[in-house]
């Protein structure tokens, strides 16, 4: 049986503590701010970050280096037979295609998976298939079945601000300021490739049941409904809003009661574009025993 290593990002919001503890290789993603160059997780820090955001830093994300992603590979290929890479959604980032066209110079040793995952859900693709190699598959046989199970998993984010999305060019400064004036909470979503608008809240309460109320259509419509065995994973996820994550983990339980719910920060670079107090509701299909 093969020796398969499972590679991710920091996008996945596994660090590099948890990652050696989990057994799962991060690649730190590259930040730019006021020029110098920052690692998620080496150099940078969660509570780093929205120092600099808050005082203005003009803060873009960047693709690892091609040496970055290829020194990490060869390191773990030199105890392993083949690896599994696991970036964030190819809709969100070029990064994906990137590391496909470096994978063609390893002779089918290097699996590069494009399952259109980000942040929470991209972490459970990486649990998947640490659970898929410990069946005895192979990398190649990993990527096949990731990538057949990307569209079941479904992420709702609500924004606290419209300001970043203004900043980044994503909204026209005139719909940033409608929405401000109104004290709408934008929630939008991630199916696929894209992150798309869902729906506009009145309130953060309203925003929170709007959430709830996709992820638990998605289960019925999508997943196959609610079921006793409960085959559904439940995630939540935030920038720099913990205590509103561990509150929406007990309004959640209320409507999906037994639920084991895992929160994590969002991935700076999902947050880098929409900002601090933003709260995510997310949910992936289990994989079949």
């Amino acid at each position: 049986m093969a020796k398969v290593a499972i590679v991710t990002d920091s996008n996945s919001g596994i660090t590099q503590s948890a990652g050696k503890e989990m057994g799962i290789f991060v690649l730190p993603m590259p930040f730019m701010i006021d020029g110098e160059t920052f690692y998620e997780d080496i150099n940078l820090t969660q509570e780093q970050f929205y120092e600099k955001l808050a005082t203005g830093a003009s803060i873009s994300t960047s693709q690892p280096s091609p040496d970055s992603v290829t020194q990490l590979w060869d390191r773990i290929l030199s105890e392993y037979d083949e690896l599994v890479h696991i970036p964030m959604s190819s809709g969100l980032s070029g990064s994906c295609q990137s590391a496909r066209m470096l994978a063609e110079d390893y002779d089918g040793r290097v699996q590069v998976v494009n399952n259109q995952r980000i942040s929470v859900t991209q972490r459970q693709s990486c649990l998947d298939a640490l659970a898929l190699a410990a069946r005895g598959m192979g990398a190649g046989e990993i990527k096949e079945y990731l990538e057949a199970d990307k569209f079941n998993s479904s992420i709702y984010i609500m924004l606290d601000t419209l300001y970043y999305l203004k900043k980044g060019g994503r909204i026209t400064p005139a719909a940033a300021a409608i929405g401000t004036l109104l004290k709408l909470k934008p929630v939008l979503q991630i199916q696929g490739e894209k992150l798309d608008a869902f729906a506009k809240a009145r309130t953060t309460a309203q925003g929170r049941t709007i959430m709830i109320n996709a992820i638990k259509s998605d289960i019925e419509n999508r997943f196959g409904g609610m079921t006793e065995d409960r085959h559904i994973w439940l995630q939540i996820a935030h920038s720099a809003n913990e205590e509103a994550a561990k509150s929406y983990r007990e309004e959640i339980l209320e409507v999906f009661p037994g639920y084991d719910i895992h929160i994590d920060p969002l991935s700076l670079s999902v947050s880098c574009h929409i900002g601090p107090g933003a709260l995510a509701f997310a949910c992936c299909r289990k994989i079949e025993a």
